[in-house]
């Protein structure tokens, strides 16, 4: 994947995780990096759309450094991928994250019309290790009633609200 995919690609996630339901735009990232990330911490508009016209193949260390951080993905993701690069190469363990992670943003799009799922499923694939929230998940899920204290703790507004289809509950899939 070449350099400005990457860009437009966490362009299209920001978006999503800011309730947008569709990609930010290049200049209302420049806004918000310059907003959030600090006074001087700044990017143009026109260095963003060199770079994700590939017109500019590459980026200054500052301005990867900037991205990345603001992004929260690591600064060698953020160049083109080398010629003949293939994920196969990676570890399993690895290949199954970044296979969860493409997964869960498939699914993100899929449930668009549902901002709270969407984002929580885009959430998790940015986490670092999605794997493990998987396993966490999956031990609050197999602990009786802990699910329920937690949103009612972390989320009251949710806690009322019928969460499982009329017939389920109780129900163990397995």
């Amino acid at each position: 994947m070449k350099l400005g995919e990457k860009i437009r690609y966490l362009r299209e996630v920001e978006g999503s995780l800011r309730g947008l339901g569709r990609p930010m735009t290049q200049l209302e990232l420049v806004h918000a990096i310059r907003d959030e990330m600090g006074k001087g911490k700044s990017i143009s508009q026109s260095y963003l759309s060199q770079i994700e016209n590939g017109a500019r193949p590459h980026m200054t260390q500052s301005s990867r450094a900037l991205l990345a951080k603001f992004f929260k993905v690591h600064p060698g993701f953020l160049v083109d991928d080398p010629e003949g690069y293939h994920t196969e190469l990676t570890s399993d363990l690895r290949t199954t994250e970044g296979k969860l992670d493409v997964w869960l943003l498939q699914g993100s799009e899929q449930f668009a019309g549902d901002a709270e799922l969407s984002n929580v499923l885009i959430k998790a694939a940015r986490e670092k290790d999605t794997r493990r929230c998987f396993l966490l998940l999956g031990a609050i899920l197999d602990t009786p009633g802990l699910a329920d204290r937690l949103l009612e703790a972390l989320h009251p507004e949710l806690a009322g609200r019928n969460h499982r289809p009329t017939g389920t509950e109780g129900r163990r899939i397995r």
